[in-house]
């Protein structure tokens, strides 16, 4: 099965200050601030939620074909992918703009100043599907996440289109879309993934209810975080799937990324609904497991054993021939 993720590609630039903020902020000057940290640490990690995906599509064999835009600056980050097992010929090079970068300081009590540099990927929209399809002999299907509203409105668009699947997953981007624009690009998908606080959202700026989203795509799936995941299909029973057993929680970032990368893979197996919640769920504790998005390692034996410890022996024996 061949599967295209059109995203975001971006690098988190994350950086401590030993101090506290609030000591460095004079209340009666605010208006004139002017301040500058010294840091202490600073953590480089790959990040965007297309390239997320796709490495850990990657890590079970799938070859999955990254859709997204980068500057001149992404060689590096290409070559780690390229190692991984993700084909990255389709990224569109931007001559103008820097790869997406999330620039973020935190404190020693937590609290942030970040920053986000859109960058090339404010060139997306450029993207066509349908040459990507054509040199790759077809997609089976393409999962649009996170990445510029214009772009994925145009993928969801131009994948009706031309009869390509496609699965819509808006993630943080629904806070900055109209209704009009997010109900374009659900509208007909075979998935729809989004978590609890997206689902309510999307259902609000479409004005649709949850039974007419379930009329308009395939298969809806909800991420509950520690509760797990749900599946929904028009006219049949709700299915709760839950989370896989936790040893140590280290980040909870790209966990989200990892479900999709770990579901779409035993989709791609030919496996149930419930078979590929699972199979998410555990590639989704592998990476919180992780300090960061793409630092977890997961092979075919760690995920039987996660399987088998969360769902069973039968779970595990039924997944084990595809790893």
């Amino acid at each position: 099965m061949r599967i295209a993720v059109a995203g975001s590609i971006a690098t988190d630039h994350l950086m401590s200050f030993e101090g506290r903020f609030a000591e460095q902020i004079i209340p009666d000057q605010i208006q004139q601030l002017s301040l500058s940290f010294l840091i202490d640490e600073l953590d480089v990690r790959r990040g965007g939620v297309a390239a997320n995906i796709c490495f850990g599509m990657g890590g079970f064999g799938l070859n999955p074909v990254l859709v997204g835009a980068a500057g001149a600056d992404f060689e590096d980050y290409r070559a780690w992918l390229d190692r991984h097992g993700v084909d990255t010929s389709a990224v569109y090079i931007s001559e103008l703009r820097h790869t997406a970068r999330f620039i973020c300081t935190t404190d020693r009590d937590q609290n942030q100043i970040a920053s986000f540099y859109a960058g090339a990927m404010a060139e997306a929209r450029n993207i066509e599907l349908q040459p990507i399809a054509d040199r790759l002999g077809g997609l089976d299907l393409v999962l649009i996440g996170a990445d510029d509203p214009a772009a994925m409105v145009r993928h969801s668009e131009e994948c009706r289109t031309r009869g390509i699947a496609f699965a819509a997953d808006p993630s943080q981007q629904l806070a900055r879309m109209e209704g009009p624009e997010v109900r374009g690009l659900i509208e007909g998908a075979a998935f729809l993934f989004t978590n609890e606080y997206e689902k309510a959202l999307a259902e609000q700026k479409t004005g649709w209810s949850d039974a007419d989203v379930l009329e308009r795509v395939g298969t809806r799936v909800t991420t509950l975080g520690a509760k797990g995941a749900r599946i929904d299909r028009a006219g049949e029973p709700s299915v709760h799937v839950p989370a896989a057993a936790v040893r140590d929680l280290v980040d909870p970032t790209g966990m989200g990324d990892a479900f999709r990368a770990g579901f779409l893979a035993a989709h791609s197996w030919g496996l149930s609904l419930e078979r590929a919640a699972q199979v998410g769920n555990a590639t989704a504790v592998h990476c919180l497991e992780a300090d960061g998005p793409q630092e977890y390692t997961l092979t075919g034996a760690s995920l039987l054993a996660r399987l088998e410890e969360s769902y069973g022996a039968g779970v595990s024996a039924e997944v084990a021939p595809f790893v």
